[in-house]
């Protein structure tokens, strides 16, 4: 198992260009949520800003981790508060994409089950492939954590489960098997179905991006900058980014559709051979 990297320090997160920016909205709301908060509590940015990959268009995500509530009047009155420095930073071009508010012992069962090999994307209406609750977690810029909630689950995090990455390995790679072998998929293909075609070339490319982040040992990004991170990573199929963008974007020719499948096919068949050298296989697989 590889040992993560240790955490970033506070303060090497600031070096953008709207760094006072960022400082002055921190200001501004954490004494909000610490107010609407009683027992132990976190603060912490995550998005891109939490992953080091925010640029000048990023927003901001904060979110708010604790043991119980203050009473229901103090909640509502920065609740409030909290909308309106919102719409103050609105009319200044920076969005505050609001405050994600979840009890400390929710984290600690959902952490306990995915370290497990419990591999459970939640369905949520922002994310294509589902949210991956230890991109969050592990992928944080911890603002404000007197009593080590949000670094202690970092430090658990620092190893990369074994049981997780046989787990996610074993759910990617049968379907990448499936789909490489299946029927429907060249028949699709000799109809010319683009939307079936458009789907199923995605599906796949996520399937593959979970399989060499794991791999790798390294907690999926979420949906953006998959290739990007993947780019720099030691184990994945020759090329790979390039070819997934040859795939995903074939040119336009009679066979477009079949270049593109064996293309995709190809690069299922490199990982293969890296999952059995790297990967820590089942038996069932």
């Amino acid at each position: 198992m590889a040992n993560r990297p240790e955490n970033r320090q506070k303060d090497e997160y600031f070096i953008m260009a709207d760094e006072k920016q960022v400082r002055e909205i921190i200001a501004e709301c954490v004494p909000l949520f610490i107010k609407m908060v009683s027992g132990r509590y976190s603060i912490t940015i995550g998005g891109s800003r939490g992953k080091g990959t925010s640029d000048l268009h990023s927003d901001v995500d904060f979110r708010l981790y604790y043991e119980n509530f203050t009473d229901a009047d103090t909640h509502k009155a920065m609740v409030s508060q909290f909308k309106g420095r919102i719409r103050i930073w609105k009319d200044r071009g920076v969005y505050i994409d609001g405050c994600w508010m979840r009890k400390i012992s929710y984290i600690d069962n959902e952490l306990k089950d995915w370290i497990g090999g419990s591999v459970k994307p939640a369905d949520m209406v922002w994310t294509i492939w589902g949210y991956h609750i230890l991109t969050d977690i592990y992928n944080q810029q911890i603002i404000d954590d007197p009593y080590n909630v949000a670094s202690d689950w970092k430090k658990l995090l620092s190893v990369y489960p074994s049981k997780l990455k046989a787990a996610i390995i074993e759910k990617h790679m049968l379907s990448l098997r499936y789909w490489r072998d299946d029927y429907h998929y060249k028949n699709k293909v000799l109809r010319g179905d683009a939307v079936f075609l458009a789907g199923i070339s995605s599906r796949l490319v996520h399937d593959m991006s979970q399989v060499i982040f794991a791999i790798n040992e390294m907690y999926f990004t979420g949906d953006g900058n998959n290739i990007r991170y993947i780019d720099k990573f030691e184990y994945k199929p020759v090329n790979f980014g390039e070819c997934v963008k040859a795939a995903l974007y074939p040119a336009k020719t009679e066979n477009m559709f079949e270049n593109q499948r064996q293309s995709l096919i190809g690069l299922i068949s490199e990982l293969e051979e890296l999952v059995r050298i790297h990967g820590c296989l089942t038996e069932k697989l």
